[in-house]
Formats: structure tokens, sequence, C-alpha cells
């Protein structure tokens, strides 16, 4: 594993966390950061696990 592809799994556990805690609190806002963190978080995996593929 490279370093975006651990980075990118950590942003998408942490916004999953986040989308829920907003969900709890009922904030949309805090629901809606979380969302865009899981894809930041996918986006940056994709990037590593293509970095990953390349270096084979």
């Amino acid at each position: 594993m490279n370093k975006d592809q651990v980075k990118g799994a950590l942003k998408d556990v942490a916004g999953k966390v986040q989308q829920k805690v907003g969900k709890a609190i009922g904030s949309d806002k805090q629901q809606a950061k979380g969302i865009e963190k899981q894809i930041e978080g996918k986006v940056q995996k994709s990037i590593g696990d293509t970095k990953d593929q390349r270096s084979r």
C-alpha cells in the first residue's frame, strides 16, 4: 500500500463517522461535510490504486 491508499481509506472512514455524527445531532451541514470527505477519500484511494498498478 502506498500513502495515497492509506490516507484515502482513512478519509473515507472519517467521513463516514462525521456523517453519522451529523445525522445523530441533526446537522445537515456535518452530514454533507462527511459525505464530501468520503468522496475525497475514495478519489485519493483510487489515485493510490492507480499508482500501485503502474509500479508493478
